[in-house]
């Protein structure tokens, strides 16, 4: 008896033109696969496909009301997917991508409610990895993509992040290598005036302003001014990543100010915790009981980090995660973000 053997499902596949291809068609068919960005992997699904976007939502475990992000293969796409798209979200689509920025718009009637969580906008961006890229435009429409993990927990950022995590719920993972970005998009509604930032990334408010040429609200900021807007002002749109505990290792998570951290990993050592501490600076002198792990002082490179870390120390088995709490700098907005999120939901 002859036959071809059938593939095994969760396999990670290195980007070749045959497995690109081979996405393609498993997404067209309504399957589940793990896609690289630059930000983190995506679980991705036909995001015209309103069973195949079901089945996103059943391998996360994630709430059907939560939007997800659509991925285009070029700005070309973007009328196909929003109505009454500003000048202004135009332009920061033609400078930014493809890149880590998100677009909230106002949908076009063909977007899925499974997609938009039955909102009347959608999120909207053009990722810049290549294999990403390259699988969109094989693909020839939208993809949608939400972080291919389970619902709350951290964020993957390698293929096997994504093998480990989900494993047959995915019919292929594609192996683009470690992601570059490490940290999920910046989010920007445009369905509003004036824009506000749902979630900071990479793209910042300044970078941002020297494109439309204002800064952008940013959600959380200048609590005074939102206490003035009108009392009929709408709610902005429900977003990915915007619960407050989110990205979170099983480990309750602390954050702690540098000045503290080795005399708080010390005390809870000596009452016989196992501790493991994520620092910018090793401890003087160096405590035997505690694991140790030191993070990079630059913004960039602790972001693409950041989630790998997470899982590495999640799976010591320790009692307490405790990492140094970020500068109070810009540049660190977006980390500090999902370090409180990651601490609140910790431990569960």
């Amino acid at each position: 008896m002859s036959g071809t053997r059938a593939k095994p499902r969760g396999r990670i596949e290195p980007p070749t033109l045959v497995a690109i291809h081979e996405a393609a068609d498993l997404l067209r068919a309504g399957e589940l696969v793990g896609m690289p960005t630059e930000t983190v992997y995506g679980l991705a699904a036909d995001a015209l496909d309103a069973e195949a976007v079901r089945r996103i939502f059943a391998a996360k475990g994630r709430p059907a009301d939560h939007p997800l992000i659509v991925h285009l293969p070029g700005v070309q796409h973007l009328a196909r997917w929003a109505t009454d798209i500003p000048g202004e979200a135009l332009a920061l689509a033609r400078a930014f991508w493809p890149g880590p920025l998100t677009l909230i718009l106002k949908r076009d009637p063909a977007v899925p409610d499974e997609v938009t969580g039955g909102q009347d906008t959608v999120g909207l961006r053009v990722p810049s990895h290549p294999v990403a890229l390259a699988l969109l435009q094989v693909f020839d429409s939208g993809i949608a993509a939400p972080s291919a993990n389970r619902f709350g927990r951290i964020s993957p950022t390698t293929a096997l992040h994504v093998k480990d995590e989900l494993g047959d719920k995915v019919a292929m993972v594609l192996d683009g290598g470690p992601c570059e970005v490490g940290i999920e998009s910046t989010i920007v509604d445009f369905s509003r005036d004036p824009p506000e930032i749902l979630r900071p990334g990479a793209i910042t408010p300044d970078d941002i302003a020297r494109i439309i040429g204002r800064r952008p609200r940013l959600r959380g900021e200048a609590a005074s001014e939102l206490a003035a807007a009108p009392a009929a002002e709408a709610p902005a749109p429900r977003v990915s990543g915007a619960l407050a505990a989110h990205y979170a290792p099983r480990t309750p998570l602390r954050l702690v100010a540098g000045e503290r951290l080795a005399v708080e990993a010390a005390l809870l050592a000596g009452e016989g915790s196992r501790v493991a501490v994520l620092a910018h600076r090793a401890p003087d002198p160096h405590d035997s009981r505690l694991i140790w792990q030191l993070a990079p002082a630059d913004a960039t490179a602790f972001a693409r980090e950041l989630y790998a870390s997470l899982r590495a120390l999640d799976a010591l088995d320790a009692d307490f995660i405790l990492i140094e709490t970020p500068p109070a700098d810009p540049r660190w907005r977006a980390i500090t973000d999902r370090l409180g999120r990651a601490a609140t939901g910790s431990g569960s």
